[in-house]
């Protein structure tokens, strides 16, 4: 059984996004990387607590995010 291993942030954002593409199951197996591991970093993005960077915001987040932005403009 393997030990802890340590995964850099750039791991893990590479990983959610394959995971996002592929299934998680799928990805998790590609890389090597218990399952539940993967399901943890996925579920962590949703609550936005693994910032994936540039690119990663969906349509509609990037739309609230606009309207909140012109509600605060006409405060």
């Amino acid at each position: 059984m393997a030990g802890n291993r340590q995964y850099d942030h750039e791991y893990k954002v590479q990983a959610v996004k394959l995971a996002k593409e592929i299934g998680q199951a799928k990805a998790a197996e590609e890389l090597g990387v218990p399952r539940n591991t993967l399901y943890g970093r996925v579920h962590a993005n949703r609550l936005g607590n693994l910032d994936l960077g540039a690119g990663s915001q969906t349509p509609q987040s990037a739309m609230t995010l606009n309207e909140e932005l012109l509600r605060l403009r006409q405060q």
